[in-house]
């Protein structure tokens, strides 16, 4: 990454799990100018911690700034951007499509091509299930967008390092 272009960066913050530190985490980005693409907070392990996987856009050297501020809030136990080669990521959607009975085998087919689970049928729509990286959700969706989706709700990016460091 340079220094003066804009990247994606993939953040991972563990917090205390108490009220406006989701605020005042992203009032930090937003005043340094960084778009949130994608925000995942779940509880951690034991409940008293939550993790937070933020996606931005932003400048590399504005991020460092960030980072910095983050760990020096109280309620931020660590916070680090992730080197790509080091993590897994993994989205989840879930997607309604218009089928009618002649072109629902067709869109049973990619499904199947893409190990995506049908969650529920109808006569006219199938939602489905999709777990996988950001781009194979990207082809997913490309592939069932001429059948006519109905509605979609795709969650942010979450990750987990590789190996025996923890996320």
């Amino acid at each position: 990454m340079s220094g003066s272009s804009i990247d994606t960066h993939t953040i991972s913050v563990l917090v205390t799990n108490k009220p406006g530190v989701l605020v005042r985490i992203s009032n930090l980005f937003s005043r340094r100018g960084f778009n949130i693409e994608s925000l995942v907070v779940s509880p951690a392990l034991d409940g008293q911690f939550s993790r937070m996987t933020i996606t931005a856009f932003g400048e590399h050297n504005d991020l460092d700034q960030i980072i910095k501020q983050l760990n020096k809030l109280i309620d931020v136990i660590h916070a680090f951007e992730h080197d790509a080669k080091d993590i897994v990521v993994r989205e989840l959607l879930l997607i309604k499509v218009k089928v009618n009975d002649a072109r629902r085998a067709e869109v049973l087919q990619i499904v199947d091509h893409f190990d995506a689970i049908t969650i529920d049928f109808s006569d006219n729509h199938l939602l489905v299930e999709l777990t996988a990286d950001s781009q194979r959700i990207d082809s997913f969706i490309e592939m069932l967008n001429p059948y006519g989706l109905q509605e979609m709700v795709r969650t942010g990016k979450i990750v987990a390092t590789k190996g025996a460091v923890n996320t």
